[in-house]
């Protein structure tokens, strides 16, 4: 997934996008409302991790404001404001959960998970596709009942794949879902990890469109 992380707190900040990249997604951390604006106009995310305490806003504004444009990216709220209005108030203004501070870093791994299937479609952590069973909470993957191991960087490019069923995604929409802003990418990258899915997965599981891009196969 390509995350848009919006905290101010270094500390935070820091162990939040070391864990979120250890993990296989692409992560963008910034730390105002302004600089989220910027990243929200020029770049599609899969997921928005929101602070809400901000030094130039209230994070709710912003979020009013993604709802408002129409914008349907799934929203957790991050905050020390456990009040049950607080929590009220930030559903009420679009956001898909809401986490208090301080919390656990696997919790937060969980809930962006549990999200994230939502919007997909598959509220289930487990999926079959063809001849693979899938637990996307443990992240493991079973082919004709043998345990298949995928690193961090193979999982996230499934998972781009799984979210999409059926469709055809460009390279550059699967270098966006893996890698974050300013991160040097190299022209045959996501070749080198399809080719390395297909080995996994099944050479039949991924098909190639000449000049446009890679769907998975449906079963």
């Amino acid at each position: 997934m390509r995350i848009l992380l919006v905290e101010d707190a270094e500390g935070l900040g820091e162990v939040i996008q070391d864990q979120i990249a250890d993990e296989g997604h692409a992560i963008d951390w910034v730390q105002s409302i302004s600089h989220a604006e910027a990243s929200l106009r020029t770049t599609h995310y899969d997921l928005i991790l929101l602070d809400l305490m901000l030094p130039d806003g209230s994070g709710i504004d912003l979020l009013k404001q993604v709802r408002k444009s129409g914008e349907k990216t799934p929203v957790i709220i991050l905050t020390a404001r456990d009040q049950l209005s607080d929590r009220i108030n930030g559903l009420n203004a679009g956001a898909d959960d809401y986490l208090v501070k301080p919390f656990d870093l696997s919790e937060l791994s969980a809930r962006i998970a549990a999200v994230s299937r939502r919007y997909a479609g598959n509220p289930s952590p487990k999926l079959q596709i063809g001849t693979l069973e899938v637990d996307l909470t443990k992240h493991l993957i079973y082919r004709d009942g043998v345990s298949i191991n995928l690193t961090a960087r193979e999982w996230a490019l499934f998972e781009a794949f799984i979210q999409r069923p059926g469709t055809l995604l460009s390279k550059s929409q699967l270098e966006d879902h893996l890698y974050a802003y300013g991160t040097e990418i190299e022209s045959n990258t996501i070749e080198v990890y399809v080719s390395r899915l297909r080995k996994k997965l099944g050479k039949d599981q991924f098909e190639t469109v000449r000049g446009l891009g890679y769907r998975m196969r449906q079963p």
